[in-house]
């Protein structure tokens, strides 16, 4: 029997969700969502995780999505403080791994200036699930010996539309991109234009690990918008996902859709 603490009052748990799917949820992060007084969801995070809750449970919604923010990132951390300090248990509760782009270093930083005690619990960041649930290896002997995780979207400030590097893209790499925005054919453009060869693999998947996963096989040259299914949606590109596997498993995902449409 394995022995998971309570969340403690006064504490704050920045947690990772994984990518949807609760059956991918870590034992502690499960039992955490169980036991704290106050949830602090993103948007991503869903509703069959938010349903692992206690009753009791205050779950206060801080999504941001497509750059229209409902809540600030300093309104994010007063919820955050006010619960903590008046002795409630906080999940922040962040969709993926809370370290993998999604702003934990902005809290983790409040939560150390204002001397709150904090855990951070790992997730299953969307990379590593949708390479599983693709039956491919995002690093391969004798084809990718590098994993770049990259982001289209950028703070305030930043008009970057695409990941950019120094130098000649490595040929033996997997880039795998988050929030890639909705203009694939302009993403792929400047990612040809920044060294990477047009006829690599490119596979990208929308809503990875729920029913609604969408699987859209291409090479970067190919890549269409209209093919790729609604956020949120992760680009995978090199040559290790080449393989006969991820055809199968855009196939089979299209046939498990059509059965339950």
């Amino acid at each position: 029997m394995i022995s998971i603490p309570d969340a403690e009052p006064g504490h704050v748990y920045l947690v990772g969700a994984g990518p949807g799917d609760p059956a991918l949820l870590t034992l502690r992060a499960a039992h955490l969502i169980k036991t704290a007084d106050v949830i602090l969801p993103d948007d991503l995070v869903s509703e069959e995780v938010l349903a692992l809750a206690s009753p009791t449970a205050n779950i206060i919604p801080v999504g941001k999505r497509c750059g229209q923010p409902r809540i600030t990132q300093a309104e994010i951390h007063e919820l955050m403080f006010d619960h903590a300090r008046h002795d409630y248990s906080v999940v922040r509760l962040k969709s993926g791994d809370p370290l993998v782009f999604g702003r934990a270093g902005e809290e983790i930083s409040f939560l150390r200036e204002h001397n709150i005690p904090f855990e951070i619990v790992s997730g299953i960041t969307a990379a590593f699930a949708v390479a599983a649930s693709l039956q491919a290896t995002l690093t391969d002997r004798t084809r990718a010996s590098k994993l770049i995780l990259a982001t289209a979207h950028h703070a305030a400030g930043k008009v970057a539309l695409s990941p950019s590097w120094a130098g000649a893209f490595p040929e033996d790499a997997t880039l795998v991109i988050y929030m890639p925005g909705r203009d694939f054919e302009a993403l792929a453009a400047d990612l040809i234009a920044s060294g990477i060869a047009p006829g690599t693999p490119a596979t990208a998947v929308s809503s990875a690990s729920t029913v609604n996963e969408q699987i859209h096989v291409a090479t970067l040259e190919t890549l269409q918008s209209e093919n790729v299914g609604h956020a949120p949606v992760i680009l995978l590109i090199g040559p290790s996902i080449d393989d006969e596997a991820v055809r199968k498993a855009a196939l089979r995902r299209a046939m498990i859709s059509a059965i339950s449409g």
